[in-house]
């Protein structure tokens, strides 16, 4: 814990260090690149069991307050009013807390002074919000933390150049996408442990890679291109790679983080923390910070009340909205935004600042979300008035902020926006309410976005009163599949923005009638999903074909709560976690519903396949890789029958060994029963067989008694005459 000093204690550390506070031009100080802090990060060990956090002993709720007036001993007190009136409303200042030092000779203040808050917290935010106060037009306040002097006077006087180290390649961080079988790798965490395995689909079973003890306190998380693997501890976040080891790359130092995102191109890496105060009178604070992945450089942070992330909804911690910070599609990660009260911040990361130094200023913003691929915001404001300003979806351009296109909506209750994932489509599903406003109805908005001006068509069910339960698109892809109607046997609907026909019409393809399904999960190639029923339907899965519209295998996953497909669409894994006590582990299936092996694990938390980076091949390439199919298949095809082979001779040595093992115990206790058989002929009287063909089959004779009865017979003696 931070430790809280007196001001004699600063005037001696001042000394000590040969400071001399009068001197020192605090706006000028400049804090070196690559300082750590002297945080000392909880994966320095090869175990992280039994280790100590240890904080530095320090200033952390001190500051000293630059460029205030200089003022005669008349006006201090007047002075030490307004400084104390400013710096009481941001946290609680120790009693005896401001001192304002005064030139022995003049009796003048210094122009300087010295806060202690009850918290470093408090002294952090009373830093953040008050440097660059203007009190007046000649005094702008300059603010640091007291505790960082000694590190600014670390620093060298002399200029001396880099010392430039010798090239040596390092690791390549993409090698496990080199694998001669093509197989893809996944992370789970069981217990105290952390795997990561290969999907060995052929022999049935996963491959070791990598396991590690405590490699994590909370979760794992993979980049989206798959080159890193995030861990989180309690000093901030690490990231690791490598073929087979998985050596750390880069630390970045966050104290008490709770949640991490990287951007879409792995460049950057957003971290999050909540701190809530001790004291009721201090506030709840937020700290973001977003870090060059390569360098754990901090690019920008940003710090605040929690109430002023919570804006969009909820779904992080203490009900701030995450991401905070959405990025834009592609791999360039060239903007980021976050949504705040009437305004959504679209940030540059050139710069890490506003674009054009201002926010977007939109009324009542409730929600946006960025295109997958083209710098295009799609945001979402409600009615406003009462009804009388319309709901409205609109299409906005960055960096020019050019509004693309606009679709007002009336009646409206909620609102949902899905990017297609090429960026081709936007579909919003908007809920009206009826003429009577007790009920409502759903029909959905569908863009076209690539196309001229922008087409905006309605969709509306044949049954516009039907509940809608899911909505997806198919990755890559022009049609989308809704789950409408109502539990436990809804209808799902398959609907596509291209006809053969008519190419600018959605057109219904077909609707399966009566399944057990809350949840569509589309392989990420298109063509396959899966209608899954979680939750209350208990892990009810279908494997459906849409090109051929035909069931391919129907299972079940008892409890499961997760789904995840590879990313080659190949391989399907459904998992059930700790939050249920029972049948925790995870199941492997093919595409097409075989289910391939089962992992019982206790204490399971997560499964996480590895993300591919996108294919550098081009469309037209893969076009005629699929029509070459059967000649890159021979190879693999004999590959498979050679595993196959593999696997009947290990199911034949099986039995063999199971033979073996029947044998030899039926051997030793036929050994045991001849050194018995003494006892058995002491048992038997002397009988010293135990050939069941040397025993005498004789007949017996029994007499049984079959009826008992009772009868009185009358008879007279016959008297002698």
């Amino acid at each position: 814990m931070t430790q809280v000093i007196s001001m004699a204690d600063i005037e001696a550390t001042a000394e000590r260090l040969e400071i001399d506070l009068s001197q020192v031009d605090l706006d000028s100080i400049h804090l070196p690149p690559g300082e750590d802090f002297g945080i000392r990060s909880d994966d320095d060990q090869d175990s992280l069991q039994g280790d100590n956090i240890e904080f530095e002993a320090g200033f952390g709720n001190v500051i000293i307050v630059d460029n205030l007036p200089v003022v005669s001993p008349e006006k201090f007190e007047k002075l030490e009013g307004v400084i104390r009136k400013i710096y009481s409303q941001i946290g609680v200042i120790k009693e005896d807390g401001l001192w304002m030092p005064v030139n022995p000779e003049t009796q003048k203040t210094l122009g300087y002074c010295f806060i202690v808050y009850n918290t470093p917290q408090g002294a952090e935010l009373a830093k953040e919000k008050t440097n660059g106060y203007k009190l007046d037009k000649s005094h702008i306040f300059a603010v640091s933390m007291f505790d960082d002097f000694e590190k600014y006077m670390k620093v060298a006087d002399q200029w001396a150049p880099a010392e430039i180290k010798p090239y040596t390649p390092g690791e390549n961080l993409q090698h496990w996408l080199t694998d001669e079988k093509a197989r893809d790798q996944f992370v789970i965490r069981a217990g105290s442990d952390t795997e990561v395995l290969w999907n060995d689909a052929r022999h049935l079973k996963p491959e070791l890679v990598y396991r590690r003890t405590y490699w994590t306190e909370s979760f794992v998380q993979w980049s989206p291109l798959g080159t890193y693997l995030a861990t989180v501890h309690r000093q901030g976040a690490a990231v690791w790679g490598g073929a087979a080891t998985f050596n750390r790359l880069m630390r970045y130092a966050h104290p008490q983080i709770k949640l991490i995102d990287f951007s879409p191109g792995e460049k950057y890496l957003v971290t999050y923390s909540s701190h809530e105060p001790s004291n009721p009178r201090d506030t709840h604070r937020v700290v973001l910070h977003i870090f060059d992945v390569r360098t754990g450089k901090v690019m920008r942070d940003f710090k605040g009340n929690a109430d002023e992330f919570a804006i969009g909804g909820t779904g992080g911690v203490s009900g701030v909205s995450w991401p905070v910070f959405r990025w834009s599609g592609g791999k360039d990660d060239k903007y980021f935004a976050r949504i705040g009260k009437n305004v959504i911040s679209v940030y540059e990361t050139e710069t890490f600042t506003l674009i054009d130094k201002k926010s977007i200023k939109v009324e009542n913003v409730l929600d946006f979300i960025w295109s997958p691929t083209d710098p295009i915001l799609a945001l979402f404001v409600p009615e406003l008035g009462g009804g009388n300003q319309p709901a409205r979806v609109s299409l906005i351009q960055i960096p020019g902020k050019e509004e693309l296109r606009q679709k007002n909506l009336f009646s409206v209750s909620d609102c949902k926006m899905y990017w297609q994932s090429n960026g081709d489509y936007l579909a919003v599903k908007v809920d009206r309410y009826t003429k009577t406003k007790k009920s409502t109805y759903t029909g959905f908005e569908l863009f076209r976005i690539k196309e001229r001006d922008i087409p905006i068509e309605v969709l509306e069910l044949e049954n516009k009163n039907d509940k809608i339960v899911a909505f997806a698109w198919e990755p890559k892809g022009h049609r989308f599949a809704v789950i409408h109607g109502d539990s436990p046997r809804p209808d799902v609907s398959f609907y596509s923005m291209k006809t053969a026909h008519n190419t600018g019409r959605v057109q219904k393809l077909m609707t399966l009638k009566g399944k057990q399904a809350n949840a569509l999960y589309w392989s990420p190639v298109g063509r396959f999903i899966i209608l899954a029923g979680l939750k209350g339907l208990n892990g009810q899965l279908e494997f459906y074909n849409v090109d051929e519209s035909e069931t391919m295998a129907t299972g079940e996953h008892f409890m499961a709560t997760d789904i995840e497909w590879d990313p080659t669409g190949r391989y399907v894994a459904t998992s059930v976690t700790s939050v249920h006590e029972m049948e925790n582990g995870f199941y492997i299936w093919s595409f097409n519903g075989k289910l391939l092996y089962r992992i019982p694990r206790d204490h399971f938390f997560q499964f996480l396949w590895r993300p591919r980076p996108p294919s550098f091949l081009s469309p037209e390439k893969e076009e005629e890789i699929a029509k070459n199919l059967k000649k890159y298949s021979k190879k693999y095809e004999a590959e498979d029958q050679d595993v196959s082979l593999l696997l009947s001779e290990q199911d034949r040595e099986k039995r063999k060994m199971v033979q073996e093992e029947w044998d030899r115990w039926v051997k030793e206790w036929k050994k045991v029963h001849e050194e018995e058989k003494g006892e058995r002929e002491k048992l038997r009287d002397g009988e010293a067989s135990d050939e069941e063909e040397e025993y005498e089959a004789k007949e017996v004779e029994v007499e049984e008694i079959l009826d008992v009865t009772e009868e009185v017979v009358s008879y007279e003696f016959e008297q002698a005459e």
